[in-house]
């Protein structure tokens, strides 16, 4: 069976690593949407219960021009520990050639020590789109919704 991705022409993306305990990401299976990323961390970090630290891939993403990295959190790790990312989804512009990092939390009752070399993350290739923004003077079209929000379609 030939998948949507066989279609498509593979996009090319490369890792500088600026430590030398740097792994590359790797999809843990072949339907994964994210890679996952490791630390580079040189002894444990533990995180208490509201704390938090930018924690180190020793990589650095290159990504052609349109596209974006997001780092988002390890579901395992926020469900088991309450460890998560501080910013949610931290996003790597096709432009930054810095050190890929992340902000992590412990929003659990209990304290998490990372260990060197652990998954901390997953990075979500994805396009960009920027479109031209104009200012409009109304709302065009009242639309069946109209300005509804915050549980207003039902529970």
């Amino acid at each position: 069976m030939q998948t949507l991705q066989d279609k498509k022409t593979k996009v090319k993306i490369g890792f500088v690593k600026v430590n030398e305990k740097a792994v590359l990401p790797n999809y843990a299976t072949s339907g994964s949407a994210g890679m996952d990323l490791s630390n580079t961390l040189s002894e444990p970090l533990t995180l208490k219960p509201g704390e938090r630290a930018k924690v180190p891939t020793g990589l650095i993403l290159v990504l052609p021009e349109g596209y974006e990295g997001q780092v988002r959190p390890r579901s395992g790790l926020a469900a088991k520990h309450g460890i998560t990312l501080t910013n949610c989804v931290g996003t790597v512009d096709s432009d930054y050639r810095g050190e890929m990092c992340c902000l992590m939390v412990n929003l659990g009752n209990e304290p998490y020590t990372i260990q060197p070399g652990e998954r901390i993350a997953q990075l979500v290739i994805a396009p960009v789109i920027q479109p031209e923004v104009e200012l409009l003077d109304k709302v065009p079209d009242v639309t069946e919704r109209g300005s509804g929000g915050f549980g207003s379609t039902g529970k």
